[in-house]
């Protein structure tokens, strides 16, 4: 498997420190360069890479150290240097560890994990019969078939790192599903699970019981024909496969903490002008009273946030699609992903946002409709739906089942609303009647849902209204 070792210093390690953290695994072995020259590699005598490190990243978000690791990092800001050990080459877990502590010795800070220079542990891979990737062409993947790329992550939260990002696009790029296998007590970072395609990708858990499983469905998993495939027993049928479910995966956990959940998409017409994140800080600043603290385009977040930079960026990368991730404060937990696309339409903003809550804490549901508002308003708003569901309020997704969230409200921006014929938006089979928003003359709309966490019902509702407004 590859082991990732991370080191956080105060100050940029300089090429000589890389050097010697290098050189700390002996004189006899190669550096090379990849991913135009953005990766330095260690190799050995055959020119086979042993350890894959990214360039330093400068992280100037207070919390994400400690979201992503668990760790104490210097003062903000301070520098990232991740690197990756690689598959089925002896000692290069060593050699990991023995770069990362002669770096962080070198330039005042700390390695992760703490025993990175000593640790001997992995995650056990048995059963995984295809050759490792080649780590020189993805750093990332552990094992590469005509069917996935598999990535093995110990870490106690998977995040949309650098390493990860591209290895979704690698795999998407070659046709293939991403699997991304962990021990039992990793969590995955909202960001990944958002991005983490259909079958064959998944998320698989190792399991002392059950040896792999599903960590997002719960089937059990094994190895075969080349990927992580559900276990169908001999005597299933198409009418009753009775996928088995994972123990562990159903050992329902009472939880007292909450998360606010909303997606919604804003259309505005393509200007040089325009400015991007504008409805995602106004929720933001609604909703917790102070803005998002950093923005990136991987995890960890390590820029703060700013509207003018992140527009910036996406305008030097159109027409290509921009993925964002945006974080808050360790006061008060939120991320979002936001997509920004080119359409038709003109430039789309898809935003899929949550907020984490206690179990002394309320969140701040009578705010919503003003919210909606702001964004009809002021945002060109042309859908949102709100959500409650008792969640983490760390916001990380664990290996075991949780209840689904339950709709709040939907909202239909106003071009949507006078799109659809005689007076269909304003009249539902709902019992509520729908609150307007906006001019009298072109409202959007705002349909309450009854939004119980111990009653699944809203679904019905949200359906129904759904299928109303499709005309279905």
């Amino acid at each position: 498997m590859t082991k990732d070792v991370i080191t956080l210093t105060p100050r940029m390690p300089d090429p000589w420190s890389v050097l010697a953290g290098l050189l700390a695994g002996g004189p006899d072995k190669l550096v090379n360069t990849a991913g135009e020259d953005a990766v330095i590699q260690l190799c050995d005598e055959q020119g086979r890479p042993l350890l894959s490190v990214e360039a330093p990243l400068l992280v100037q978000v207070r919390g994400e150290a400690e979201r992503l690791l668990g760790a104490n990092p210097p003062r903000v800001p301070f520098w990232w240097t991740e690197a990756r050990a690689t598959t089925g080459v002896p000692d290069a877990e060593r050699l990991a560890g023995a770069f990362a502590a002669r770096l962080a010795s070198l330039s005042g800070g700390s390695a992760w994990p703490p025993q990175a220079a000593r640790s001997t542990a992995v995650v056990e891979t048995a059963g995984l019969t295809a050759a490792p990737a080649p780590a020189a062409a993805q750093p990332a993947v552990d094992v590469l078939t005509d069917k996935v790329a598999v990535v093995i992550m110990d870490r106690p939260v998977v995040a949309m790192t650098a390493w990860l990002s591209d290895a979704f696009r690698a795999a998407a790029a070659s046709s293939r599903g991403l699997q991304i296998v962990t021990p039992a007590g990793t969590t995955l970072s909202p960001a990944v699970l958002a991005n983490l395609p259909g079958w064959p990708s998944r998320w698989v858990v190792q399991d002392d019981r059950d040896g792999y499983y599903d960590g997002h469905t719960g089937a059990v998993l094994r190895w075969q024909e080349g990927m992580f495939a559900t276990v169908v027993p001999a005597d299933a049928t198409a009418d009753d496969p009775r996928t088995p479910v994972a123990a562990a995966y159903q050992e329902v956990r009472a939880c007292a903490e909450r998360q606010l959940a909303i997606t919604f998409r804003t259309v505005h017409p393509a200007d040089d002008r325009l400015v991007l994140g504008g409805a995602l800080e106004t929720v933001w600043r609604e909703l917790t009273g102070e803005p998002p603290a950093g923005w990136g385009t991987a995890e960890p977040a390590n820029l703060p946030w700013s509207l003018g930079r992140l527009t910036d960026l996406a305008h030097s990368r159109a027409p290509e699609p921009t993925w964002f991730v945006v974080v808050g404060s360790p006061e008060r937990p939120g991320l979002a992903t936001l997509k920004v696309t080119r359409t038709k339409a003109g430039v789309e903003e898809d935003v899929t946002l949550a907020f984490g809550y206690g179990a002394d804490e309320e969140p701040p549901l009578d705010a919503l409709p003003g919210v909606a508002e702001t964004l009809v308003t002021r945002h060109r708003l042309q859908s949102m739906l709100l959500q409650l569901r008792r969640a983490r309020r760390d916001l990380a997704v664990p290996p075991h089942f949780e209840g689904p969230g339950v709709p709040l409200a939907f909202v239909l921006g106003a071009e949507e609303v006078r799109a659809l014929p005689d007076d269909r938006a304003r009249r539902t089979p709902l019992s509520q009647q729908p609150v307007a928003l906006g001019p009298k003359t072109r409202p959007a709309y705002y349909y309450p849902l009854p939004g119980d966490p111990s009653d699944l019902s809203g679904w019905a509702d949200f359906e129904r209204l759904v299928r109303h407004l499709k005309g279905a």
